[in-house]
């Protein structure tokens, strides 16, 4: 949910205007023939598999490791661990799965090389990956005719895409849902975010959240995604939503939304905050999860009584067990792994959906020409309720203005009792007219 800040940056940090149905289709298809263009310009022929004689369904996953902001190595673990349990149960539909990996170093020549090297190993898809460069690596996936499925939803990018077939509604959907949930518990708001462009959009989206609950919009503090602590911050957010709570009657909300620097707020935030009335917190999965709970004092933590919006059911729900089982026993001891991380959980959907893709095709050829076709043609993809029911059809796009790829803006509410991370209320919550609002 970050990404550092640039000089330059195609990026919209705003919303487009509002355009009609007619013009949203025709600039879809317009996005559509200039892809095709590309790919067929750039001396790449798509949809060619080096891979194809042998019959093996080569793909890549990347992530960042062992940077000094937002790492995501379960990422390429997760998916390492897919491809040897299903390669030992039969493959691919009878097919070998090959999983290339690559680390973007949170960097966006980095996020380009990874690109390029998907394309020059002619990849059919590129499965549950995590970078903050979408303009960065988009492109290059585009001139080749390379899917990118299941991203973790960090860019904007991938939202707008044609090449992009996301999984879950990004951080655009968790916070418009933590906004909206937030509304009718709190006092004054404070929303502590990266100072990037990434993290530009984040204000606006739980503003939309707080305005359809008839709250105020949130405090907006800009903090550096890599520092190594936070006082200044946590003291800032506590005077501010403190100050006004007499005026509302409710407790005030800190909302950190810092990916991996989540923690070492709360770190300075646990220390800080018995200097200032009680206030509550609350966050969205990928800046904290049962993990960072526990590292942070558990039921005794700052944590306690916070909602959390997430993707997925709680980890602790049932539908994970497979992948718990495939953790087990294909990665036993490598704890890169965490299946309460919503990375290595969007992995898993991501290479669920490539698995449905696959089988879809009947032995006729993989390339990542016909695993578009699939995709486009209206494969529905089930992910044993871990996700609605997936369709990437035209007409299964939400039509959200500004994020014309989007076929999944439902979220779960969590909160922490008892130390532990719960669900709040059964099934999923609808975003979709909350990111309607937040584009107008």
């Amino acid at each position: 949910m970050t990404g550092r800040r640039r000089t330059r940056s195609t990026v919209r940090t705003n919303f487009p205007r509002p355009m009609s149905a007619r013009r949203l289709s025709a600039r879809s298809l317009s996005a559509l023939a200039v892809c095709a263009a590309l790919a067929a310009g750039c001396g790449v022929v798509p949809g060619t598999s080096a891979d194809a004689e042998s019959g093996d369904v080569t793909v890549m996953t990347w992530a960042p490791e062992g940077t000094d902001a937002t790492n995501k190595p379960g990422m390429p673990a997760m998916a390492q661990a897919y491809a040897r349990w299903i390669n030992s149960t039969g493959g691919l539909n009878g097919r070998k799965l090959k999983v290339l990996t690559c680390n973007d170093h949170n960097d966006r020549v980095a996020a380009a090389k990874c690109a390029r090297r998907a394309a020059d190993e002619d990849v059919v898809a590129v499965v549950g990956s995590y970078s903050q460069f979408g303009d960065d690596f988009l492109g290059p996936l585009a001139s080749a005719g390379i899917p990118y499925i299941g991203g973790y939803g960090v860019t904007n990018d991938e939202f707008t895409n044609p090449m992009s077939y996301p999984v879950n509604g990004g951080s655009p959907a968790l916070l418009a849902g933590l906004g909206k949930e937030l509304a009718a518990v709190c006092g004054p708001v404070a929303l502590i975010r990266p100072d990037t462009i990434a993290g530009d959009q984040l204000p606006q989206l739980l503003d939309s959240g707080l305005h359809a609950g008839g709250h105020a919009p949130a405090l907006d503090q800009l903090a550096a995604e890599d520092a190594t602590e936070y006082g200044t911050h946590t003291k800032l957010a506590l005077e501010r939503t403190t100050d006004a709570e007499s005026e509302t009657g409710k407790k005030g909300c800190v909302v950190p939304a810092l990916g991996d620097r989540t923690n070492t707020f709360m770190d300075s935030f646990r220390r800080d905050r018995e200097d200032y009335p009680a206030v509550r917190t609350a966050t969205v999965l990928g800046s904290v999860d049962q993990t960072v709970i526990n590292a942070n004092g558990g039921k005794a933590g700052p944590y306690e009584g916070s909602y959390i919006t997430g993707w997925y059911p709680v980890a602790s729900d049932a539908r994970w067990n497979e992948m718990k089982k495939v953790v087990n026993e294909e990665a036993f001891g490598d704890n890169r792994i965490d299946p309460q991380d919503a990375g290595v959980q969007t992995t898993w959907i991501a290479y669920t959906v490539l698995k449905e893709v696959v089988e879809s095709l009947d032995g006729s050829e993989v390339s990542s020409t016909s695993v578009r076709r699939a995709l486009d043609d209206g494969l529905r993809v089930t992910t044993g309720g871990l996700t609605p029911t997936l369709r990437w059809r035209f007409e299964d796009l939400l039509s959200v203005i500004g994020f014309p790829r989007l076929v999944n803006a439902q979220v779960t509410l969590q909160v922490v009792r008892e130390g532990r991370l719960v669900a709040a209320r059964k099934g999923f919550i609808n975003t979709t007219k909350l990111l309607e609002s937040a584009a107008d």
